[in-house]
């Protein structure tokens, strides 16, 4: 699955730069605060989940446009979940999906960072252990990002090899 050395694309890191914005600097080095300081907004995490999957939605047609067969949606295991499981001619495709609505400490795909790549590469063995037809292929794991709104004005960003497995 990989050369055993885990690496960032470095795609990733330009775009994420490109999406960086200074607001955030200029509140936080004149001591404002951010704009949803406080605590919790009543309904964010509904409309948090909304965004991720009308955000899955998004990449799964983005991709499909671009070739790949969408072969699972959130699969779940004890080990995590995967967004989606593609083919792309013989490579079985994991990817992992990203929404950001601001750009801020490196917008939507600066947000996978090495835990949760791991947390993907274990979730990704456990099921194809429990997946015999998935066995013997080829892994790929690539990440989308979705920035901005996904209901409306959004930027999609697919790497593809995202980064390897140990």
């Amino acid at each position: 699955m990989g050369s055993g050395e885990e690496r960032d694309s470095a795609a990733a890191v330009a775009f994420a730069a490109h999406l960086r914005t200074n607001e955030h600097d200029k509140r936080h080095d004149a001591g404002l605060p951010g704009p949803h300081a406080g605590g919790m907004v009543p309904g964010k995490a509904c409309a948090g989940a909304r965004n991720g999957k009308c955000a899955e939605d998004l990449a799964a047609t983005y991709l499909a446009a671009r070739g790949l067969t969408l072969l699972a949606r959130n699969l779940r295991c004890k080990a995590g979940e995967i967004d989606l499981v593609c083919r792309d001619g013989v490579v079985l495709v994991f990817v992992e999906v990203r929404q950001r609505t601001r750009a801020d400490f490196g917008g939507a795909l600066a947000s996978v960072a090495a835990p949760k790549r791991r947390k993907l590469v274990r979730a990704t063995r456990f099921l194809l252990h429990s997946r015999p037809d998935w066995r013997r292929s080829i892994v790929r794991f690539d990440v989308v990002g979705v920035q901005g709104n996904p209901y409306g004005s959004h930027e999609i960003a697919w790497i593809k090899d995202a980064f390897r497995a140990r």
